[in-house]
């Protein structure tokens, strides 16, 4: 079995028949709520205007100046909950397919050679970004953009972060990454990877080295662990170990582990989909998804949900792993499940999940991949150079990116935990130019 094969293909994107279809059925609204809907402040309904009038070159400018991973956005974005749910065709018929139209445009330029951005003169002072990932790319290109000269250090030994190294490639190809950081060079941006920055002391070190700014973008890295002390139990994995080695084309070393055995994801969310799809590809003759509340109750999207289902998934609902069974030789054997039943509305809205005593039992496992959600590296410390918050989130405005340190600004998951990539672009957006407006007065 050559498992590479299973990770590779991307799915093609629409052609332009069809986006031409989809952009004439747009209402043209005039305030149009596609637009107020985009966390990115991409405005779909002015690029779907332009494109309508087969203005193609400025449908695509619009977006890239907007939003410098908008072939990103196109592909992972949860479109039919932003914009496309709030998109006027829907009282008629459908909405538009915005997400569709919006990889399209951006791919299209790629295929015809437009070049969107020529690099402008440096004509202002240095900043550095930490972090490569969308908050980190946002912010440099729209510094760029001012005339700054910007540096990004990547910890890995390529950018993306998250959205290179957590999502599986047959989602999101690296080619298509390749293209879109494209236009990030062309604005003059120097990308240094393998650059790991020390917490608090590299951040200064940066600034005593003359850079008149630094913006901290170096996403959630960390795992909370279903079951404290599982750490080095054999055949159980965090899905940032999971996820990032199938994209370091690990795929020989997780197949040996996955492939005819009986595989338990643990979580409900879409990184949890990714991880059971991955599994199914691996060639997992059982995969059971483990969540211990209701189908609906899933933070996955509906459409991820049902196709878990159409895959095979055995979803185990309604259930709360307690502890890990391991044989003589301390690998993964089981699982043990208490079951739940769901009980009044928690902080989150949703019903809060109550153990039923006395319901335990045991499934049988030979793989464990814990998929429960994303905190801090806690071997990174950002505490004497920023203040924290209880969760060991770096505290930023949200309207400025502003920290507590007056040169430091933050955005993306470091500061609003885990969340969309057009969050993270949005905050690197607002952080840029409150960066251009303080080094301005300076």
């Amino acid at each position: 079995m050559s498992y590479a094969e299973h990770f590779q293909d991307m799915e093609k994107g629409i052609g332009l028949a069809h986006a031409i279809a989809e952009a004439d059925r747009c209402l043209l609204c005039y305030d149009a709520p596609c637009s107020k809907a985009c966390p990115a402040e991409t405005d779909p309904a002015t690029f779907i205007r332009k494109f309508r009038l087969r203005n193609i070159t400025g449908a695509i400018r619009t977006i890239k100046d907007n939003n410098i991973l908008g072939g990103a956005c196109g592909v992972l974005c949860p479109t039919s909950q932003l914009c496309e749910k709030e998109c006027s065709a829907t009282g008629i018929s459908r909405p538009i397919e915005i997400g569709n139209i919006q990889r399209f445009l951006v791919e299209y330029g790629w295929q015809n050679g437009f070049k969107v951005f020529e690099k402008p003169a440096v004509t202002k002072q240095r900043v550095a970004i930490i972090g490569s990932g969308p908050a980190g790319l946002s912010c440099a290109a729209e510094l760029a953009k001012q005339g700054y000269q910007v540096t990004v250090f990547a910890e890995r030994g390529e950018p993306g972060g998250m959205i290179r190294f957590g999502v599986p490639a047959y989602r999101f190809d690296k080619n298509f990454l390749k293209n879109e950081l494209q236009d990030l060079y062309d604005l003059g941006v120097e990308v240094r990877c393998n650059q790991r920055i020390e917490g608090s002391e590299g951040a200064e070190e940066l600034l005593a080295d003359g850079y008149a700014a630094v913006f901290l973008s170096p996403g959630v890295w960390g795992t909370p662990r279903v079951i404290p002390g599982a750490e080095n139990m054999q055949g159980v994995v965090t899905y940032p170990e999971f996820l990032v080695g199938l994209r370091e084309e690990r795929f020989e070393e997780f197949g040996k582990q996955v492939t005819g055995k009986t595989v338990a994801v643990i979580g409900g969310g879409s990184v949890a989909m990714d991880c059971i799809e991955s599994a199914s590809k691996l060639g997992a003759k059982d995969v059971y998804l483990i969540y211990r509340r209701s189908f609906a109750q899933m933070p996955a999207e509906e459409d991820e949900r049902l196709e878990a289902l159409k895959l095979g998934i055995h979803f185990l609902l309604l259930n709360q792993p307690v502890e890990y069974l391991a044989d003589s030789g301390g690998k993964v054997k089981g699982v043990k499940l208490l079951r739940t039943q769901l009980g009044d509305p928690d902080d989150s809205g949703r019903r809060r999940p109550v153990e039923i005593e006395g319901s335990e039992w045991v499934l049988n496992v030979d793989f464990v991949i814990e998929a429960i959600g994303q905190i801090p590296d806690e071997s990174v410390d950002w505490s004497s150079a920023v203040k924290l918050d209880r969760k060991g989130l770096i505290v930023a405005e949200a309207d400025t990116g502003k920290t507590s340190n007056r040169r430091i600004f933050a955005g993306g998951d470091i500061v609003r935990g885990p969340g969309l990539v057009v969050e993270a672009v949005q905050d690197g957006k607002v952080a840029a130019r409150a960066i251009d407006e303080a080094l301005s007065k300076a």
